[in-house]
């Protein structure tokens, strides 16, 4: 890390695509007809707190735009929540179509490629209560959801995400059941996309290397990539093939998923570490590559940029993009060094195996709600909790004039963090309340 003050410059290719990530729930507020809205005000905890107007970015989404424009982010990765789409069952709120139709337009008028997520962890809630996607007979409904939603905002979309995060879970018999009815889920909002658009489509993967805590031990080694597999290589095997193939069940073939994503996009954060000496096979991070640095909600994450270097070599048949990338902090120059970091592994990747990354969005725009708790800040833009005012940080300018090179220095990294300070860092892994809900992230 104390090399990033000497890193010669360096500008990435032609075209590179740079910008920011959010999800509807998480920012829009009041979205009172999807699941989570339910389960948050069920569940009662004393550090727990449901999302409420989270950001307020329904009613200030023209100035989200504006700050998009302040900040020269190229692209805008969001999500348009089904159940603003469709409240109920078979009924269509044509006002809320008619407000994201408005929100495009926008940011295709602001010159901003717009990223389009369908689905990022919320529905409605009457999809929930007929068994969501933990049934497959339910696919109709989310089919017939696409059917009505991607020819109406087709024209105005630049490239596509059908689900968020789909391979998260708990390796349990039901969690491998919904993981290959959601990765059905993509496959046919995949094909109703291509129906409509010519812009390329993919669903977000939580890429989370699975890496055996002793890199010589043969159980460690087995367990490790037993849960490779169950998190992140049936994905890629699924798409590349058309087979899914998933503990408990038998091989099946589906020839709309093989070739259905166009691009890999890799939601990436840190890495899991895998110790059969546990039960649940997780191994407790090095203290010296963890840290925490929010009170209240256990978040910890690692310096471990090369993890993500090796990774990217087992995805370097399809072109990449980083649709996701951040830290949860509070001290502001943590972030900038955490970029600088992420860049560097890059570019690195981009060198040893001819990685083609080409787009770059970092999690998030806002300090937004993250699943129970607004303590975590991983926004470039910090929000008042009580007036919704956007300020950027000094990060936000650091990625801005990234931007505006599309490349980086160390000079550009002293601009911004003169000297390595003394970092407030928080106690690990106090316990807090969150739902179970397949990202912390």
């Amino acid at each position: 890390m104390l090399n990033l003050y000497k890193l010669p410059p360096f500008t990435f290719p032609e075209g590179f695509l740079w910008g920011s990530a959010t999800a509807g729930h998480q920012i829009e507020g009041d979205n009172i007809h999807c699941q989570r809205w339910k389960q948050e005000l069920e569940l009662n905890h004393p550090d727990y707190v449901p999302s409420g107007k989270a950001c307020n970015s329904w009613e200030l989404y023209k100035e989200d735009i504006e700050l998009l424009k302040e900040l020269k982010h190229q692209a805008y990765r969001f999500s348009i929540e089904w159940s603003r789409i469709e409240p109920e069952n078979g009924i269509h709120d044509e006002k809320a179509l008619e407000h994201y139709l408005d929100q495009l337009q926008r940011l295709k008028e602001a010159g901003i490629h717009t990223n389009v997520t369908l689905w990022h962890f919320t529905h409605p809630l009457w999809f929930e209560e007929l068994g969501g996607f933990a049934k497959e007979e339910n696919l109709e409904y989310f089919r017939r959801h696409l059917e009505y939603l991607v020819p109406r905002i087709a024209p105005l979309t630049d490239s596509w995400i059908v689900m968020n995060e789909i391979n998260l879970g708990a390796f349990h018999p039901q969690c491998f059941v919904t993981k290959k009815i959601k990765l059905k889920a993509h496959a046919y909002g995949a094909e109703i996309i291509r129906a409509h658009s010519k812009a390329p489509v993919s669903t977000a993967h939580a890429y989370v290397p699975r890496v055996p805590l002793r890199p010589d031990d043969e159980m460690d080694i087995t367990a490790a990539r037993m849960q490779e597999w169950n998190h992140n290589t049936f994905f890629f095997h699924g798409i590349r093939t058309g087979e899914i193939v998933l503990p408990g069940m038998d091989m099946e073939y589906m020839p709309q998923l093989k070739n259905s994503c166009d691009y890999w996009a890799v939601n990436y954060y840190h890495r899991g570490l895998v110790d059969s000496r546990k039960a649940d096979l997780m191994g407790k991070k090095f203290n010296f590559n963890n840290f925490q640095m929010i009170p209240e909600k256990p978040m910890t994450r690692e310096f471990c940029p090369e993890t993500f270097v090796h990774a990217m070599g087992r995805i370097s048949d399809k072109p990449v993009w980083i649709t996701e990338n951040g830290v949860p902090a509070l001290d502001d120059q943590f972030r900038v060094i955490y970029i600088m970091l992420q860049l560097e592994a890059m570019k690195e990747a981009m060198a040893l195996y001819h990685t083609d990354i080409r787009a770059y969005f970092h999690w998030s725009l806002l300090d937004n709600y993250e699943w129970g708790s607004y303590h975590p800040r991983f926004g470039l833009v910090a929000v008042d909790r009580e007036t919704f005012k956007r300020t950027p940080k000094p990060s936000a300018y650091f990625l801005r004039e990234i931007i505006e090179r599309n490349g980086m220095s160390g000079e550009l990294f002293a601009k911004y963090v003169p000297e390595l300070p003394q970092y407030t860092l928080l106690d690990y892994e106090k316990p807090a309340a969150v739902l179970p809900v397949e990202t912390q992230a």
